[in-house]
């Protein structure tokens, strides 16, 4: 769905030889903007899954020696991290759809 005062971005390359100047500017700021949040989300992401591995590895290695490599406190604190509000650490406007 294409909101207010966005362009239909799945298209940008159709008769691109007929669009001026400012048109492909305003293309490009668009896509840039995209790719952007797009980037975040990946960020995201990618943090959760480095905070369920150190889990699971911490939970091996206790298993076995007894004793924990990475504390409760630092999961969590990493977990309260990437539970907050996206908004609230990224410069990058991001809706609550992009939140996993």
């Amino acid at each position: 769905m294409v909101k207010k005062n966005e362009l239909d971005l799945s298209n940008v390359l159709v008769d691109i030889s007929e669009k001026s100047d400012e048109e492909l500017r305003e293309i490009l700021d668009q896509l840039c903007g995209e790719e952007e949040r797009v980037s975040f989300r990946r960020r995201v992401l990618h943090g959760k899954i480095d905070i369920l591995k150190a889990e699971l590895v911490d939970r091996m290695k206790a298993s076995r020696e007894g004793g924990r490599v990475i504390s409760e406190a630092d999961v969590d604190r990493l977990s309260e991290i990437l539970a907050r509000g996206l908004t609230s650490v990224s410069k990058v406007d991001v809706s609550d759809e992009d939140a996993f």
